[in-house]
């Protein structure tokens, strides 16, 4: 069994305008833009993070923001709802600023004990805010929101599947233990974890297969300290079977992936070098920062991207 995944790095979504999910992240839900870069793949795409302060594994959230996207549509074989945790105490803050904000799909319920308050990104992105009584971590303070609601970083994420059972064995060998079940939905959780340290399976046999767009995630990642506990992972992973990809430099850490039985795109990255590699910490997302091979070509692709600021 691995023992050195720690709970969730980050989640990366796609979204259709990058000044709306700009603007809804920090200023909505008051996250602080850690990073602005492009998509390794296609530099004229944004890839954008929110988070806390430091941009810590387990509170950031990307997105590729693709222009004019087709929506997503819903279904199994994908994360069915990223979760954030809240203070207990905190939901009523959020419910009164979300409807005085137009946000979309408010629907308040308990789930394993703990009050949940679901919302709509602006691309119908399925999210939820968790309260939690025991979440020590910092939060990034953003004009407005009080320290007892503010986001603390990821409870963790919920998965929608056909079948659990071929993901549970395989986040069981990732380090994560069988918690509870509450009808068709099952939580895993990683003892002593960082914070965003919990998995919901959700068997939904009947659903029909999601369609990736906007308001999709694309990837969920897990966190490792470093890159030879990444290597460990990564061989363990191999020797029981799954494809992985070779460790690839994404700059503020490096990554592997693979496919899950269930469809979903698994990362593990590390917790080094962080996001600070590049910037300092104060002046974190502030100006575009470019890869390497892409900084030969900063005035093309500054002149293709959308400012962010209104």
């Amino acid at each position: 069994m691995i023992k050195d995944i720690k709970g969730l790095h980050h989640v990366t979504s796609m979204a259709s305008d990058a000044r709306q999910n700009n603007r809804f992240f920090t200023e909505t839900l008051g996250l602080r833009r850690v990073k602005q870069t492009v998509n390794f793949d296609d530099p004229s795409v944004y890839h954008l993070y929110y988070g806390d302060e430091n941009g810590s594994a387990g509170t950031v959230m990307t997105y590729f923001p693709f222009q004019h996207m087709m929506l997503g549509r819903p279904g199994v074989g994908e994360v069915g709802e990223t979760q954030f945790s809240i203070p207990k105490g905190g939901l009523k803050f959020w419910q009164d600023r979300f409807a005085a904000q137009g946000v979309s799909g408010l629907e308040t319920d308990t789930v394993f004990g703990a009050n949940r308050l679901r919302f709509m990104g602006p691309d119908g992105d399925a999210l939820a805010l968790i309260e939690s009584a025991d979440d020590g971590r910092k939060p990034w303070l953003a004009e407005g929101i009080p320290d007892d609601a503010a986001i603390r970083g990821f409870a963790g994420a919920r998965f929608n599947l056909h079948d659990t059972a071929a993901t549970e064995e395989l986040i069981g060998f990732m380090g994560y233990q069988r918690a509870e079940t509450e009808g068709d939905v099952t939580r895993f959780i990683i003892p002593g974890g960082n914070g965003a340290d919990t998995i919901d399976l959700v068997s939904l046999p009947k659903t029909p297969f999601a369609r990736q767009g906007a308001g999709s995630v694309h990837h969920i990642a897990f966190a490792v300290d470093n890159r030879e506990k990444q290597l460990e992972v990564r061989k363990a992973l191999m020797d029981t079977g799954y494809q992985v990809t070779p460790v690839i430099d994404r700059d503020y850490f490096w990554a592997i992936y693979f496919r899950t039985p269930g469809g979903v795109l698994f990362e593990i990255a590390t917790n080094e070098p962080g996001f600070n590699r590049d910037e300092d910490t104060a002046h974190l997302g502030e100006v575009l920062k470019l890869p390497t091979q892409y900084e030969p070509f900063r005035d093309r692709i500054e002149a293709n991207l959308e400012p962010l600021a209104a």
